[in-house]
């Protein structure tokens, strides 16, 4: 199997997963695809086709719908709310870098850095190709986020205000306001990518 070949099924794979979660979601709350489009904006189309991993979902949809079915993080990545993420041996706060589960959306990758269970702090890792964004519209949710871009160049907007962001450059903001991240750059750029006190609360 040549190597473009077994990438390209890698990154199904990884689609299937994480249509097959939010799959799993939505019939366990009993929502149709009606319901789940109507609560997140996403239209039943592209919610089937995500559902069935023949859609190269963005992280804006991504959150949309995450935030729609009020799952975790975690539950996103494949992992039970509860479910430890931890090597034998490790206490339950650490995740070691082999036991990281990875969302791979093709010009973004996601691997996720904090321990199993429900945090009000999350820590990802975000891998953009040059090109790679955050997909449409720009994101905004009650939360707060914060980085630090270790490689490659990435541009943040929020607020309608617009930064160029280079390794070692740090960034923080209140998410409510719009905001989105590209990779304007010819290098791939990653990011340490962190989200705290994120509510979970529908009936706000």
């Amino acid at each position: 199997m040549n190597q473009q070949l077994h990438d390209a099924e890698a990154i199904m794979t990884e689609h299937d997963t994480v249509g097959a979660t939010l799959r799993a979601a939505r019939k366990a709350r009993g929502m149709s695809l009606q319901e789940l489009a109507a609560q997140s904006g996403v239209s039943v189309g592209m919610i089937s086709q995500v559902e069935r991993g023949r859609a190269n979902p963005s992280m804006r949809l991504l959150t949309a719908l995450r935030r729609a079915l009020n799952i975790s993080l975690q539950e996103l990545f494949g992992e039970s709310g509860g479910a430890p993420s931890c090597t034998a041996g490790d206490p339950d706060f650490v995740r070691r870098a082999v036991d990281r589960p990875v969302i791979d959306l093709g010009h973004l990758q996601k691997e996720l850095l904090t321990s199993g269970g429900r945090h009000n702090l999350q820590v990802m890792l975000l891998k953009i190709e040059p090109g790679g964004d955050s997909g449409g519209s720009a994101l905004s949710y009650p939360a707060e986020k914060g980085g630090l871009v270790l490689s490659g160049e990435i541009a943040l907007s929020v607020n309608g205000q617009q930064a160029v962001l280079r390794a070692g450059d740090s960034f923080a903001f209140d998410s409510a306001h719009p905001h989105s991240i590209r990779n304007n750059g010819a290098a791939k750029a990653e990011v340490i990518w962190i989200i705290g006190a994120v509510r979970f609360d529908r009936h706000l």
